[in-house]
């Protein structure tokens, strides 16, 4: 006789015991261990750094300096998560910080418009960055890091040519409210350049993490293939998030220029190295398909103190490329590793 309605299902080899099937949910180590293991790196080299100079790591001033400097490429390394996930890769932002900034500066001293006015024209020309790269890259399936090499050139060759390798002031008596909302403290305290970057990784981590787009990004990277079958628009989303890192190298430009007083036709140069070491070391996998947010952006702040840290030891400012080099090797290799691994287990179950 069968038995009841909503009686469970008993083994024959647990006394009576019910069947639970069920799969156990990933353990929080598991579902955050790789933002923990950023926040490790980030708190030993702290700590490494405090030991090496007491009196220089135990001061306020310096950790006002990283707040305020390392925004100015840590912007760009939140939105150039999206496109190494996506499995691809930006080379020519450097050169759009430049020409968005010099875009701005031609609007308000040759066409006389109003700050707000050449804002638009400066962030729309790093969308237009942004879309050009992307549709090259995905439409035309041609390697992005060919894509954007050649780019940066023709971006950087075409704000040399717009400013005539000429820079100009930018300083707080000609514009008081870019001043406002790109370099004066936020309530007086608050650098405001940590200010942006806080808000933008709040909204950029709900755009990834909360919303289709984001589960697109994350779809694309993994298997495009299998993204394209699953209706995905793999052209659109690799696209925009090339637009990402347009709009936000525009604004790293214009902080940048304006912190200094001063627009320079080399505006962007050095950050190169920097920006990309900084994804990989929050734990984006250059091969696509996993990256982390709040990994990229404690990244950012881990790169921007080995400088400070190193100089402050008293070691030779010239290992810092160095420092920067190992973290991207050591960050590629490890990425391997764990891929290897990862796949090994979804292939055996071991």
């Amino acid at each position: 006789m069968s038995s009841p309605v909503g009686t469970a299902e008993k083994s024959p080899n647990s006394a009576g015991s019910p069947l639970d099937n069920r799969v156990a949910p990933p353990s929080f180590l598991r579902r955050h261990g790789q933002q923990l293991g950023i926040v490790g790196v980030g708190v030993a080299m702290w700590l490494a750094f405090v030991i090496a100079a007491p009196r220089v790591f135990m001061d306020i001033d310096i950790y006002r300096a990283f707040a305020e400097t390392t925004p100015l490429f840590g912007l760009i390394v939140l939105a150039l998560t999206f496109v190494v996930i996506t499995g691809e890769m930006d080379l020519s932002f450097p050169s759009i910080m430049a020409l968005g900034t010099a875009v701005f500066a031609l609007g308000v001293t040759q066409l006389h418009l109003p700050w707000y006015m050449a804002l638009v024209l400066a962030f729309g020309t790093g969308a237009a960055c942004g879309w050009l790269n992307g549709t090259l890259v995905a439409m035309l399936n041609i390697p992005s890091l060919v894509i954007t090499i050649g780019t940066q050139f023709l971006f950087r060759g075409l704000e040399l040519v717009l400013m005539s390798g000429t820079g100009v002031p930018l300083t707080q008596e000609m514009y008081p409210e870019m001043h406002a909302i790109l370099r004066e403290p936020l309530f007086g305290v608050i650098p405001i350049q940590t200010a942006w970057m806080v808000g933008l990784g709040i909204l950029f981590w709900t755009l990834l993490n909360r919303t289709k787009f984001g589960a697109h990004v994350f779809l694309v990277g993994d298997n495009p293939t299998s993204a394209r079958l699953m209706g995905v628009n793999t052209v659109s989303v690799k696209t925009r998030a090339f637009i990402l890192v347009g709009l936000t190298s525009v604004l790293a430009g214009l902080m940048t220029s304006i912190y200094g007083y001063y627009f320079w036709p080399t505006t962007g140069e050095g950050y190169l190295l920097n920006t990309i070491a900084s994804v990989f070391l929050g734990g984006t996998s250059v091969f696509g398909g996993t990256g982390s947010m709040i990994g990229s952006f404690v990244a950012a702040y881990i790169i921007g103190a080995i400088n400070a840290g190193i100089v402050s030891a008293g070691i030779n400012a010239f290992y810092t490329q160095l420092a920067f080099g190992l973290v991207i090797v050591i960050s590629v290799v490890l990425q391997t590793f764990i891929e290897r691994r990862v796949r090994r287990q979804s292939l055996t179950g071991l």
